[in-house]
């Protein structure tokens, strides 16, 4: 993949029904200058308010295990993971992405391939004179949650294992590693189809979700293969759409990640929380802003550092570090509330 930042090189729009609230919109994918980054923009309301795309401003939702809604100032775009897929790992990093509803389009064949066409008739441009933001992976990071489990090692540019496994009749245990570049995403993955089993079906309709699901946008599983007409595009497609999802997930970084990444029996939720811990690492990893050689850290330095507060912020001030220790000060006066009564009539 070129090193240098991508956007479009031209306008293009897809219409079609939203997947879970079924409203008939419009997308429009705009070109968008260099470090402007991935930005909803809600053009139904008045103002055309912006949401842009980051881990900040995920939908901690009821539903957020079935798809990533993003929100921001009282403004929500719902289930992005398919659009922002198409655009990572088509490798664009600045676009302006138009919605006359508060749902993207959910493609007629329940994959990303119509975007990736649509996608490509538009055009990516390279912009000069820039450079991609990248997150490189330099040593294994993990996380266990909501019964998923995923790492990331070092990688000379993305990989991803997945593993599925489902206590099912006819789909249980399936497994894919691709290497992700735009021609491998565009043939190997984007084609892949959204899946569901069909006794989920109507615990998702009770939910108000899936208002737009179809036989034709999603294959349906039922006890013993699937409800569809047609054949598998892959042995694989189940897992290989699993893939799909993560990398719309993994957009919410906001830069390219560099690194192997291993998921079992992840969704979005798991994907999401990876993501905020893959950001919290490099953020202490690269801190800039911590003291010089020879100069002391102060009160808002160590704040800047440590997530706890009065009065479990048990530091004052940093005097000396090296990568073995750490000589610090914490300044205890009478009001301690560990002294008070201690001792009655002769306090310490």
């Amino acid at each position: 993949m070129s090193q240098l930042q991508a956007t479009l090189n031209r306008t293009v729009s897809y219409q079609g029904i939203g997947l879970h609230l079924g409203k008939k919109t419009t997308v429009t994918f705009k070109p968008a200058p260099a470090d402007h980054g991935v930005i909803f923009v809600r053009n139904d309301l008045p103002g055309k308010p912006e949401v842009h795309v980051n881990a900040v401003n995920v939908r901690q939702i009821e539903e957020q295990s079935r798809r990533t809604t993003l929100g921001e100032n009282y403004v929500e775009v719902h289930t992005v993971e398919h659009v922002l897929s198409a655009m990572y790992g088509l490798g664009i990093d600045n676009a302006i992405i138009m919605l006359d509803s508060d749902e993207p389009p959910e493609p007629e064949d329940g994959s990303v391939k119509p975007f990736v066409a649509i996608l490509k008739q538009a055009g990516i441009k390279e912009i000069e004179g820039t450079k991609k933001k990248v997150t490189k992976i330099e040593e294994p990071l993990s996380i266990s949650i909501y019964g998923a489990d995923i790492t990331v090692v070092p990688f000379d540019g993305l990989k991803i294992s997945f593993t599925i496994d489902y206590d099912h009749s006819w789909l249980k245990t399936q497994y894919a590693s691709l290497v992700i570049t735009p021609e491998i995403f565009e043939n190997e993955i984007a084609p892949a189809r959204t899946f569901c089993f069909y006794e989920d079906v109507k615990i998702l309709k009770d939910r108000n979700m899936i208002k737009g699901g179809t036989l034709e946008n999603a294959l349906v599983i039922g006890q013993d293969g699937i409800l569809n007409n047609g054949d598998l595009r892959f042995n694989d497609e189940f897992v290989r759409h699993k893939i799909l999802d993560l990398i719309g997930d993994l957009s919410l970084l906001g830069t390219r990640l560099e690194g192997h990444v291993i998921s079992t029996k992840s969704g979005h939720a798991s994907n999401v929380q990876f993501v905020k811990k893959l950001i919290e690492h490099q953020k202490k990893r690269h801190y800039t802003g911590l003291p010089k050689a020879g100069r002391t850290w102060n009160i808002n330095d160590i704040m800047s550092v440590m997530p706890h507060r009065y009065p479990f912020l048990l530091v004052d001030r940093v005097l000396e570090m090296d990568s073995r220790s750490i000589v610090g000060i914490k300044n205890v006066s009478i009001g301690e509330s560990f002294f008070h009564g201690h001792f009655p009539g002769n306090p310490i």
